[in-house]
């Protein structure tokens, strides 16, 4: 069984930087699409990045482009969201997630995704 662990979340002031990390288990984990998703308070799920198997094309959110690096190491079976330059907005609870997803196109959308982790918590301070 799949098993994705979110770690790394936090409180963290306005213009500071958070590293997200996601560990994955169970399955081939390098051939797989992963991505990152965030929902705030009363706000629908939004994408904010994926990352191709091999690292090789990453996509993201327009407003996170420039601030937010995602980043994979498939010997490690592990994702990463790097974010800089945080504001109060991006407060929300962060889930990475995982799909056999063959087009850049689809990325996009919670849908094609299989597998999630439970998300971690965070939180800028104005």
């Amino acid at each position: 069984q799949v098993q994705l662990v979110e770690s790394g979340g936090g409180l963290v002031q306005a213009g500071g930087s958070l590293r997200l990390s996601c560990a994955a288990s169970g399955r081939t984990f390098s051939v797989n699409t992963m991505g990152w998703f965030r929902q705030a308070p009363g706000k629908e799920r939004e994408f904010v990045a994926a990352i191709s198997w091999n690292g090789g094309n990453s996509y993201y959110t327009d407003s996170m482009k420039g601030r937010f690096t995602i980043s994979r190491d498939n010997a490690k079976n592990t994702v990463y969201l790097q974010m800089n330059s945080l504001k109060p907005e991006d407060t929300a609870v962060y889930y990475c997630a995982e799909g056999q997803i063959y087009y850049s196109r689809n990325y996009y959308y919670p849908k094609n995704y299989n597998y999630w982790g439970q998300g971690t918590q965070v939180t800028v301070s104005s």
